[in-house]
């Protein structure tokens, strides 16, 4: 009895598969030929110019709410600097680590600037170009002289946006008191 049933079990199961392969023949063969493809008419709205994907999932590209003018932006979001010319040209992007304390969106100007000094975390650093202050604690670009750009403790209160060196270089050239600073989410 148990060898009947099992060949009844294995007779049922090939019926099956058989009936799904059967299915899914003649769903593939009556797909329309159009299906997935663009229409031949054309709405107003959809013969706009588009912006290419590529453009749109670009890190390095500068975000449209950016403001305007020559500029130094930092997106919060993906911790990147873009250096700003005349004609929104970007001069420059790089990535950067941020501190441990952000300062707020919106627009500030350079304050001051310092061609060497100890960061606030003992790491000696260049070119900061400082643009605001939160709770006291001052908040700028920098960058270390021996290089690194590592994530600061985050159990102590610091401002300092470590970039690489030869980005550092770029910002110090770019970024004189004055200069405008654009921080977006």
């Amino acid at each position: 009895m148990a060898r009947s049933s099992s060949g009844i079990v294995a007779g049922l199961t090939v019926a099956a598969l058989a009936a799904v392969g059967f299915l899914a023949f003649q769903a593939h063969a009556n797909v329309p030929d159009s299906l997935g493809k663009p229409s031949g008419t054309v709405s107003a709205k959809a013969s706009a110019p588009k912006t290419p994907k590529a453009a749109k999932k670009d890190p390095n590209a500068l975000p449209v709410p950016s403001g305007t003018g020559e500029r130094v932006v930092y997106s919060l979001g993906t911790d990147r600097v873009w250096l700003v010319g005349a004609g929104n040209k970007v001069k420059r992007t790089f990535k950067v680590t941020p501190g441990t304390v952000d300062p707020t969106v919106g627009s500030y100007a350079v304050t001051s600037r310092t061609g060497l000094t100890p960061g606030s975390d003992g790491t000696q650093i260049e070119h900061v170009v400082r643009f605001t202050q939160v709770s006291s604690i001052a908040i700028g670009f920098s960058a270390a002289v021996d290089g690194t750009t590592e994530a600061p403790d985050p159990g102590k209160k610091l401002g300092g946006i470590r970039a690489a060196r030869a980005d550092g270089d770029a910002m110090w050239a770019f970024a004189t008191v004055g200069a405008k600073v654009v921080v977006i989410k």
